[in-house]
């Protein structure tokens, strides 16, 4: 509905600029001195009505179905022929302007004009014939450019909306492919607390059933609040501290004013993650550590991770980095830095991202 809106706006605003330059030109036209009404008509008829009928042809006819079909040489050729047929006709129907009879001039001693002699000097059909060729050539070159420079901007209008309907495709489809892994590896985390009968379980059931909501109810929207985001992480390490048994080095430091800020869902998950899916050594011992700063409207994001015992396979890692990598680039292009350092020995992601 907007959308039809906007183009019927588009189209009065394009009738309205039309009918205006056509009302002024037809002025301009009328704006003779000392010619009979009867004259004046004529070079309406003639002059005005012709230069209409040569505008639309070529604006709504010839350009889009020769010049932007790659006919160049047959649309030069009509052009050509019609500017010179059209000025022709100007020339031999067009009447010759004479003041009228009872003009009075205000010097005394003349009641008349003298009359226009009936022999014109040579090359004065030529010189006639000139000035409305020269019109008329502008009259198609100003219609050309305008139909092309539609054409074009039609074009990049479209192209913009394919982008638009290719991000939105491609973010639906990897916040689809996220929830299931995120689902996928928290039943995992609950499950080794069952099977350990550990008494943390009923908690992670909650912890796991809250992470669930705001998945479900808060990131429908484009921006979620800073806070809610960083609540969610919050929880998220919670489960996984109840499932880990030597948890002493995960932490999460968070320094800043989250207030009024916004972030786009499920951003940052992806990178803590597959901190935790790695950073587990063969003895059991997980190393884990998160900061989130927040500087006005910019966040540094750092988590660094103990390569442990699970190797990763980068041919079959899973959507974790590659994930949020595309998501970046849609989403905050050119208000992102992302670096990857792996050490062998610790794996550090390094995020600075504008908020606004």
């Amino acid at each position: 509905m907007e959308q039809t809106a906007f183009i019927e706006s588009r189209n009065y605003k394009q009738i309205l600029i039309h009918a205006s330059i056509w009302a002024i030109f037809l002025v301009f036209n009328l704006m003779q001195p000392h010619i009979e009404m009867e004259q004046l008509i004529k070079r309406v008829m003639f002059i005005v009505c012709g230069n209409m009928m040569l505008f639309y042809l070529n604006y709504f006819y010839l350009v889009p179905e020769f010049l932007l079909k790659k006919k160049t040489f047959w649309y030069v050729l009509i052009i050509l022929v019609l500017v010179v047929v059209l000025t022709y006709l100007f020339n031999l129907f067009s009447p010759e302007f004479r003041p009228q009879e009872n003009f009075k001039p205000l010097e005394e001693g003349f009641k008349n004009p003298p009359p226009f002699p009936d022999k014109k000097p040579d090359g004065f059909f030529h010189i006639r014939m000139l000035g409305p060729f020269v019109f008329n050539i502008l009259l198609v070159v100003t219609g050309t450019a305008l139909r092309v420079y539609g054409e074009w901007n039609k074009n990049e209008r479209k192209k913009q909306e394919i982008e638009v309907q290719k991000s939105s495709t491609e973010l639906h489809f990897l916040k689809h492919q996220l929830n299931p892994h995120f689902l996928f590896n928290s039943l995992n985390s609950i499950y080794s607390l069952t099977t350990q009968k550990s008494n943390d379980a009923p908690e992670a059931v909650i912890t796991l059933s809250e992470l669930m909501r705001y998945m479900l109810y808060e990131t429908n929207n484009d921006f979620v609040p800073l806070s809610k985001e960083l609540e969610y992480i919050q929880n998220y390490l919670k489960l996984q501290r109840l499932r880990i048994a030597k948890n002493e080095n995960v932490t999460l430091n968070i320094r800043g004013n989250e207030a009024n800020q916004k972030i786009r869902p499920l951003l940052l998950i992806s990178f803590i993650e597959n901190a935790f899916k790695y950073g587990t050594d063969f003895k059991g011992n997980t190393e884990v550590k998160i900061e989130i700063n927040i500087n006005e409207d910019e966040l540094h994001f750092k988590c660094v991770n103990l390569i442990g015992r699970t190797k990763v396979d980068r041919n079959h890692s899973g959507i974790g980095l590659k994930n949020t990598r595309e998501r970046l680039d849609l989403l905050y292009p050119g208000k992102h830095n992302l670096e990857v350092e792996d050490t062998g020995e610790h794996f550090t992601v390094d995020l600075t991202l504008k908020l606004s």
